[in-house]
């Protein structure tokens, strides 16, 4: 029976949309797409797009386990589906941010969701990469020339190093604080 993330999530059919999906030099696998965290409901056998998915997401994984993860969220509130679907394969080391639509533009937290830490961010206008790049001290043109792979090696090794302090707060304080779920004016309906 496998344990690679890749694998299993495959295997629940929540690894959508994938600009990347495989091996890294430096990790045993990377990811770059979106996670479905709560599919919609199906009748007979359409596709329907899940109703809360974990979008912009990048991850590398090695021994079964989450060394980095980086994804947008709509809802602080939304952290639950996260650690629910992805709880097996977090660990109380790896480095991980979330980017929440809802959340005041000049907050960030520092958030323990059942003994698994996150970072958690506004994403106002830009894209949850360019933000990680700033957050985490790496240049665009670093990357330029990489491949996709070397991209997620290098962003989660200097993810890895990460040691910014924001604010603790518990997650019930974070959702009370939250704002509404913005709708960006030209999302497809």
């Amino acid at each position: 029976m496998s344990t690679s993330p890749i694998q299993i999530l495959e295997q629940q059919k929540r690894l959508l949309c994938p600009v990347y999906k495989g091996a890294l030099k430096k990790a045993e696998e990377g990811f770059r797409g979106e996670i479905a965290l709560k599919f919609a409901a199906q009748l007979a056998d359409e596709a329907r797009p899940p109703e809360i998915a974990a979008t912009q997401t990048m991850f590398s994984a090695s021994g079964g386990k989450f060394d980095f993860i980086a994804c947008e969220l709509d809802s602080l509130a939304y952290m639950e589906e996260l650690r629910a679907v992805l709880g097996d394969f977090l660990k109380p080391e790896g480095q991980y941010f979330v980017f929440a639509g809802n959340v005041d533009i000049s907050k960030k937290y520092a958030i323990t969701l059942e003994g698994i830490p996150f970072n958690v961010l506004p994403l106002d206008e830009a894209t949850v990469y360019n933000e990680l790049l700033d957050l985490i001290g790496l240049e665009r043109n670093d990357l330029k020339k990489l491949d996709t792979a070397a991209k997620l090696d290098k962003i989660a090794e200097a993810a890895a190093k990460f040691k910014g302090k924001f604010p603790a707060t518990s997650f019930e304080q974070g959702k009370q604080e939250m704002g509404p779920i913005r709708i960006p004016e030209n999302r497809p309906v």
